[in-house]
């Protein structure tokens, strides 16, 4: 993962209400993005990575966001997801990698595996614990991400970004590791690589538009 060492990663995604949520779109936040020094992407859905990847020459992390009936687990809940997340173009595969129970009874290390096996692809594991971090390593996951940190039932008294984690996770682990969740502004992002991260993931302080018109617009009001 050389290629995405202590940079920035954009994570150029939006409501599926908004606008901005059209493929065109979110490739022109991308290509704007690595216009202006970003060394990865992040993107939700198959059609939105498509995009991407015919503007960019930069690594996409790819993922898929859908909404299972009696899961929690979101962030490419199914192998079947990851299928369409690879062949859409995406360099690296992002997985929900929290301890919770995933959809159809699949388990980690068998994505995972298969992912590698059939797919040819490295894994980024969202988790939101040190044991899951753990746990996703030991599954074989190739980078490991902070990204669900104070997004479950068993980190939402906390908020991201957690600091703590990748702390643990950098001291223990012998795996590549992305800060991601909550960083709002450069000194925060400057922080996750002093900390030891091996590079950071930005969302919605640079491209979640929706959200930042909303609090101002509520700011005034009040």
């Amino acid at each position: 993962m050389t290629n995405l060492s202590k940079g920035l990663i954009v994570s150029c995604q939006a409501p599926v209400n908004s606008p901005l949520h059209d493929p065109y779109v979110i490739a022109a936040m991308a290509q704007a993005a690595v216009n202006n020094g970003a060394i990865g992407v992040r993107i939700d859905t198959p059609i939105h990575i498509q995009a991407v990847g015919e503007k960019v020459e930069v690594p996409i992390i790819g993922l898929w966001k859908q909404i299972i009936t009696g899961s929690d687990v979101y962030i490419t809940p199914l192998y079947d997801h990851a299928v369409a997340v690879a062949q859409a173009g995406a360099d690296i595969i992002a997985i929900d990698a929290t301890t919770r129970n995933r959809p159809g009874n699949e388990k980690l290390i068998d994505i995972i595996t298969l992912i590698h096996e059939k797919l040819e692809k490295p894994v980024m594991a969202d988790v939101d614990t040190y044991e899951a971090a753990k746990l996703a390593i030991d599954a074989g996951a190739d980078i490991v991400g902070t990204t669900l940190f104070g997004y479950t039932a068993a980190t939402q008294n906390y908020s991201p970004p957690g600091w703590e984690l990748l702390t643990q996770i950098v001291e223990n682990l012998d795996t590549f590791v992305i800060c991601e969740g909550g960083i709002a502004s450069p000194e925060m992002a400057k922080k996750a690589l002093d900390l030891g991260a091996d590079a950071v993931v930005v969302g919605g302080a640079i491209t979640g538009i929706d959200l930042l018109v909303k609090a101002f617009h509520s700011a005034l009001e009040n």
